[in-house]
């Protein structure tokens, strides 16, 4: 029996943080001892933060390691083992990494399909035992996309799939309702006329009236009769909210407004929001604070989105140097989304869950991963 003993630390538990010791063996928490002694033979953690193994149900970070420039195609294998080493090195232990369909191209015309690499990245990864952290499949459908039905319907059966998620991108709603920025974004590459961006402009939404509506049907009728849980990406009016909610879908995924942030609440649906929101004190499209969400008690789940380094700043920052809020924050990027993915042993540090713990020491006031342990392994 592989056996481990983890002492004098500052234990983050479901509703409070406390001083103990943690034995483990076989890869599961066997005991947790909340007297504060210090246990003799075991690895002291100097009074440390021992938070359970962060879940990440969104992440972009996999297609950032693909595309590390606009004009560069890394290899997805590399890209993977890479992008792996990343979330382990910052606590995240299981990450369900975002696979975008239906996106053939992106704003400059390039080839952007990673869907087929991806996948067979992931699944060689995850069957050979190379990565540290336990890896998942987010499927990010794009409804404007011409083929996303027939895309999902192709890989519907990957037994890696964890979450689907509905988006649409087109500007002048949701997320990008300000066509000024997201004209901006389109000229990263170089400025672009008038005439040029309203060519594009045309183009997109055109897509989006050719192809939205019958994608958004032909999607849900695949997922009906499946139990993989279903997300709808930028809610930002109540109607959105409301027609995702009768659709059978379940979480409300980045919601841009508090108005639909406090509609997905009445309606018993979860929230996701990005913790680099959190970091940086805004959203980068201009929508609502997720600090805002949270101390308005609307907010379940927080996400890296595209920075993973995003969610242990995150949490420490919601809890503002407040024990007693520690223990929420954490169970945002913790118990909230593993339990919201059907993943319900682990996210919490009690005797039977799985071992997947992160030692943490505060550097001032930001928190530096000293340990991360993947079933009582240590991977980082």
């Amino acid at each position: 029996m592989d056996e481990l003993v983890l002492t004098n630390a500052r234990l983050v538990g479901r509703s409070a943080v406390f001083r103990g010791t943690l034995q483990i063996a076989d890869g599961r928490i066997g005991s947790v001892d909340r007297n504060g002694t210090v246990a003799a033979g075991a690895i002291d953690l100097d009074g440390d933060y021992l938070l359970p193994g962060l879940v990440d149900v969104h992440t972009d970070n996999l297609e950032r390691h693909m595309l590390p420039r606009s004009t560069v195609r890394w290899p997805a294998l590399s890209a993977l083992l890479s992008h792996d080493a990343q979330v382990a090195g910052v606590g995240i232990t299981t990450v369900l990494d975002a696979v975008c369909l239906g996106i053939e191209y992106d704003n400059e015309g390039r080839a952007r399909d990673f869907s087929e690499q991806s996948l067979a990245a992931l699944r060689e990864a995850n069957s050979s035992g190379w990565l540290r952290a336990e890896h998942y499949v987010h499927l990010r459908c794009d409804l404007p996309g011409k083929d996303v039905a027939a895309q999902l319907e192709m890989v519907l059966d990957e037994p890696l799939l964890r979450l689907v998620s509905l988006m649409d991108h087109t500007p002048g709603q949701r997320q990008v309702r300000d066509l000024a920025r997201s004209r901006r974004v389109l000229e990263r590459q170089g400025p672009i006329s008038d005439e040029e961006w309203e060519r594009r402009l045309a183009e997109m939404r055109e897509k989006q009236a050719k192809y939205a509506a019958e994608n958004r049907r032909l999607l849900l009728e695949l997922m009906k009769s499946r139990s993989t849980p279903l997300a709808s990406h930028d809610d930002t009016t109540v109607e959105h909210v409301e027609e995702a909610h009768a659709s059978g879908i379940r979480i409300s995924e980045f919601p841009t407004t508090m108005e639909a942030a406090r509609a997905a609440r009445r309606c018993g649906m979860t929230t996701v929001m990005g913790a680099p929101n959190v970091v940086m004190g805004e959203s980068q499209s201009g929508n609502v604070s997720a600090q805002d969400v949270f101390e308005a008690g609307l907010l379940d789940c927080l996400s890296s989105d595209y920075a993973p380094v995003s969610m242990l700043h995150a949490a420490f920052l919601l809890a503002g140097g407040d024990e007693s809020e520690l223990a929420e924050a954490v169970a945002t990027m913790t118990a909230a989304p593993a339990n919201v993915v059907g993943l319900e042993d682990r996210g919490v540090i009690e005797a039977g869950k799985r071992a997947d713990l992160v030692q943490v020491q505060l550097c001032g006031s930001i928190p530096r991963v000293v340990r991360v342990w993947r079933e009582g392994r240590r991977v980082a």
